[in-house]
């Protein structure tokens, strides 16, 4: 199974952030590849990845959403991009979860009130991991 997980690259990023989207990855790992592994990475986390071209990361990254029987994204920090992945995947049918960290911010109703999107909130990493779990059970059987 691929996996295509989404956040905030170049938009607000903590190193809060950075550390959450590490290990969601490595619970992602655990029920197929994450072809956005590099995401973990805490240094492209804060720098982006200035030294590819808007176009190239765009083309990459729609290319991988197309290969990608799903779409994880961590929306907890607002992201244009990944508004764009998200909507992207739903007019290609993908199966879609959109995880928040409990932090009193509302999530957009956008994504929130669209039926073909899975949210939810979690306050740990023990919470988001089950999410994760029930997730891929409900539309994988795993």
């Amino acid at each position: 199974m691929k996996i295509y997980f989404a956040t905030s690259i170049s938009g607000v990023i903590t190193d809060d952030s950075a550390y959450y989207n590490k290990e969601l990855i490595n619970i992602l790992k655990n029920f197929g590849e994450v072809l956005t592994e590099h995401f973990s990475n805490a240094d492209l986390q804060r720098k982006g990845e200035a030294e590819l071209t808007d176009k190239f990361i765009h083309d990459r990254d729609v290319k991988w959403i197309d290969e990608s029987e799903c779409i994880i994204a961590d929306v907890t920090n607002p992201s244009l991009g990944v508004g764009y992945e998200i909507r992207y995947g739903i007019e290609r049918g993908k199966k879609i979860l959109c995880l928040k960290r409990k932090d009193g911010k509302r999530l957009s109703a956008m994504i929130k009130g669209n039926g073909m999107v899975d949210t939810a909130e979690y306050s740990c990493l023990a919470e988001a991991s089950e999410i994760i779990k029930n997730f891929f059970n409900k539309n994988y059987g795993i």
